[in-house]
């Protein structure tokens, strides 16, 4: 099966999923401000880049933010946000941002951010739940940009390499440096006392 298709099928998929899970969510004034705060936080972390072997770039703490807002708010809020965050990204990089194919911006950018949110989607009331919400997330993402490597970035491909090839080895470079730090973050941060300050409750 071609990459295109394959990619294809997951967009849809994905998208019609989460779509879904947040059709009757109704975020409340607080929500948006949460979800605002998040966004811009992932902006300002998108600044802090590790360059790696591959020629890939890890951001370093970009994913932080909107997996948290998963965990002490809500997973909605932050599939939502995510799906800003995923438009605001192409804003802020333009005019340097040029898209190989219109059909980049589904297959990469909407899903990146957005499946940030999967983190809370078992709950965060155990650290089980909240580690397999997590793998999930770092799971979809790699996805995202393996399928987007793999279609829109062949022929960068390196010599000798096909194109998943090469697509696997650079994402998982990017991926795995991104999720080491934000698991470390999110590990020794207490999830319980922000649900609660969150939440308003003692």
């Amino acid at each position: 099966m071609k990459p295109s298709v394959v990619a294809a099928i997951f967009t849809v998929a994905y998208q019609l999923f989460s779509l879904y899970l947040c059709r009757k969510y109704r975020p409340k004034l607080r929500d948006l401000i949460f979800g605002a705060v998040a966004c811009a936080l992932t902006a300002v972390f998108s600044y802090f880049v590790v360059p790696l072997p591959t020629g890939a770039v890890a951001i370093i703490g970009s994913s932080i933010p909107l997996i948290l807002t998963a965990l002490v708010c809500d997973f909605r809020l932050a599939i939502v946000s995510g799906w800003v965050m995923g438009i605001l990204t192409i804003v802020l990089m333009l005019p340097a941002w040029q898209p190989v194919h219109w059909a980049q911006i589904f297959v990469e950018h909407m899903i990146c951010f957005s499946c940030l949110g999967y983190a809370g989607i078992f709950g965060s009331d155990s650290r089980r739940k909240m580690w397999c919400g997590i793998a999930l997330t770092l799971l979809l993402q790699f996805t995202s940009h393996l399928l987007s490597g793999a279609v829109f970035f062949s022929s960068n491909a390196w010599g000798g390499w096909s194109a998943w090839g090469y697509s696997l080895v650079y994402n998982l470079s990017q991926i795995v440096t991104e999720g080491i730090v934000s698991i470390a973050v999110i590990s020794v941060l207490p999830i319980k006392n922000l649900k609660l300050a969150v939440s308003g409750k003692k």
